[in-house]
């Protein structure tokens, strides 16, 4: 199916690996030039080439700390008009309260939470002048049924979704819109470190991490492409009905017994 996006400018934060790294590769296959931030210049440079290897398209790329205001400045700056915004950056620590000192809380709040409200106030003007764009932020389930101990992760999500639900709403009236996408447990490198953190919450013992993966709807954790595939639809043309909502997407897990 032709998502008639061929041609848009994408920008990814946290573009390097994982759901970001899948997100650049679904739209340079559907013919989108990309803009790749991360931290780590060379885990960047790396993930760039891999794509274009695949794909005849332009990809750009800025290291940055989007945990810093003056960082996303920076990034928009370099890169001021994009046709389609996937806020991915984040790396909220697992944990319960006690467990995670305020300036931890607050350091993972100002790149994922902060750094989505930031990137969106800096891309969304010219989106709306244009009358045309669309944002698309990663969150995840954690917002949707919070649990202890994921307590930081749970709480700031849970922000993401009413902040992307009601700019959705509002956006809609220029042309642009808003949506969302709450994964649950997705086969990636944090995925590993999530579960090493949750098995010493529940065993003691991190090298049991594996043991906190069972009982996964459909026998599997998400694949990060079936993430991508997504974002690819809801940015484009053939989702523009969907907006200002945030797709759940954890295979029915919420709902089980």
């Amino acid at each position: 199916m032709d998502m008639n996006i061929a041609g848009k400018r994408v920008l990814v934060t946290g573009g390097s690996k994982g759901i970001g790294l899948a997100c650049a590769e679904a739209f340079a296959a559907e013919g989108c030039d990309l803009v790749l931030s991360s931290r780590d210049a060379a885990t960047l440079a790396a993930a760039a080439d891999a794509v274009r290897a695949k794909h005849q398209v332009r990809i750009e790329t800025l290291a940055a700390d989007l945990s810093q205001d003056e960082e996303r400045e920076r990034l928009h700056a370099a890169f001021p008009d994009i046709d389609i915004l996937v806020n991915n950056a984040g790396a909220i620590p697992a944990g319960r309260l006690a467990d995670i000192p305020i300036a931890r809380w607050k350091q993972a709040w100002d790149l994922k939470v902060m750094g989505y409200v930031h990137l969106c106030q800096l891309y969304l003007p010219v989106m709306e002048a244009r009358g045309a764009g669309a944002i698309v932020n990663i969150i995840g389930m954690a917002g949707r049924a919070p649990r202890a101990g994921y307590i930081c992760g749970g709480a700031g999500n849970a922000a993401l979704i009413a902040f992307t639900s009601a700019l959705g709403a509002a956006a809609q009236t220029s042309g642009v819109k808003v949506v969302g996408i709450n994964p649950a447990a997705t086969k990636t490198d944090r995925m590993v470190t999530q579960a090493r953190t949750n098995a010493k919450l529940k065993f003691g013992d991190e090298e049991r991490w594996a043991e906190t993966l069972t009982g996964l709807p459909f026998g599997r954790p998400i694949e990060a492409s079936e993430i991508a595939d997504l974002a690819v639809f809801l940015a484009s043309p053939r989702g523009h009905y969907v907006n200002g909502t945030v797709v759940d997407v954890d295979g029915g897990g919420m709902f089980r017994a």
